[in-house]
């Protein structure tokens, strides 16, 4: 998400920086603003629907407008069918998958207006599955599902809908 952000902005893109922590989200946009770009920073909860609606209002309030949505949101925690607790599950779900949907379902509306795209960051253990992260592995085909109902749900109103599913980033 990070190096997406710093990439855009040096393209002239007015880049809005969500996360959960304040100091990251400033201390990212403080360095693309040295670099000459416009940022954002929103430190918000994507797992709280109103707090999520806030940051998309904000978004246009500050633009104007939102031409792409980049969903680079994700945790990844260590589990198979008999160690992962419901809570471990409901977390990565509603951070990995829920998430993704609402920010895509709050945003849609104005990325009609602007044609604009939307990115999400998958996984390659959406396609395919990898031993001892149970939650992940769905919760990243359920990304890759998303975005294939997404694209073409909204393919003739002109938005693009497509993911990126990297290997293990460090």
């Amino acid at each position: 998400g990070q190096q997406t952000a710093i990439k855009l902005a040096a393209e002239r893109v007015k880049v809005a920086i969500i996360g959960r922590r304040k100091e990251l989200v400033e201390s990212l946009a403080r360095q693309i603003e040295s670099a000459g770009g416009t940022a954002l920073p929103m430190a918000i909860d994507i797992t709280q629907a109103n707090e999520v609606a806030r940051c998309i209002d904000g978004v246009i309030k500050t633009f104007g407008q939102l031409d792409i949505l980049v969903n680079a949101a994700g945790m990844l925690q260590s589990g198979n069918i008999e160690t992962t607790s419901l809570e471990m599950w409901d977390k990565t779900m509603n951070i990995n998958l829920r998430s993704l949907f609402n920010l895509m379902h709050l945003a849609v509306p104005h990325l009609i207006q602007t044609k604009g795209n939307i990115v999400n960051v998958s996984s390659v253990n959406g396609q395919r599955s990898f031993p001892n992260v149970l939650a992940y592995n769905v919760s990243k085909a359920g990304v890759d599902q998303l975005t294939r109902c997404a694209a073409l749900e909204l393919a003739d109103k002109g938005v693009r809908v497509n993911a990126v599913c990297p290997g293990v980033t460090i």
